[in-house]
């Protein structure tokens, strides 16, 4: 815990008083433009990622970076997306998977999660994207867990799609859907076209959205 507690003192003494007038904003009230959905991964920070301020971006982090489809017994991120969306109004959600993801390799390659049965259960919503991805052929075993990586992040995009916040922003103009996988040893980006189902680089398409309503599509 020692860096632990050295970071918040530093914090407390040399980064807080500079962002002062930032915080004092921010102690009553939050209006985030996007919500973030991304991994547990220790590697992945987001606001680093994506030079955001305290205050920028709502951000859910788990496992596989999954959206549970929406149910009558809603958990954790559900109610996550319902608050993100329907209090927040956040404009953009981001669901962004990343390179090496474990619980991508563990589904890429089938590993035996028999001695963590929370693990296995949660990773059953990722159950479309296995089965697409091992319709595939692969090069390597590398090829197929970078391929889950990215078939995950758009069957959690559909997953997403059937909450009713999402739905009903989806309806109403209100709200873009994107989605991303980041390469942790570059710094890359790459992010799904959903005009033509394909993913490409963020820095040469920087205006790539995954799905917008048909109210977004004419108006722009």
């Amino acid at each position: 815990m020692k860096p632990f507690i050295e970071g918040a003192m530093k914090f407390q003494a040399e980064v807080f008083p500079e962002m002062s007038s930032l915080f004092k904003l921010l102690a009553t009230s939050q209006k985030p433009g996007a919500l973030f959905i991304t991994c547990s991964d220790s590697r992945v920070v987001p606001e680093l990622l994506t030079q955001q301020q305290p205050g920028d971006v709502f951000v859910i982090r788990n496992a596989g970076n999954i959206v549970p489809s929406y149910t009558s017994e809603p958990g954790g991120v559900t109610a996550s997306v319902e608050y993100a969306v329907g209090v927040l109004g956040v404009t953009d959600i981001v669901v962004c998977g990343h390179s090496d993801c474990g619980a991508m390799t563990a589904i890429a390659k089938h590993k035996c999660l028999d001695h963590l049965p929370a693990v296995a259960s949660w990773l059953r919503h990722a159950d479309a994207a296995k089965v697409v991805n091992d319709a595939h052929e692969h090069i390597t075993p590398e090829a197929k867990v970078s391929s889950m990586v990215y078939a995950n992040v758009v069957a959690q995009l559909t997953n997403i799609r059937t909450h009713p916040t999402v739905a009903l922003a989806l309806e109403q103009g209100k709200v873009s859907l994107h989605g991303w996988v980041y390469d942790i040893e570059t710094g890359g980006i790459n992010a799904l076209d959903g005009k033509h189902d394909v993913f490409v680089s963020l820095a040469t398409y920087p205006d790539t959205v995954a799905f917008e309503s048909n109210k977004q599509r004419k108006a722009a």
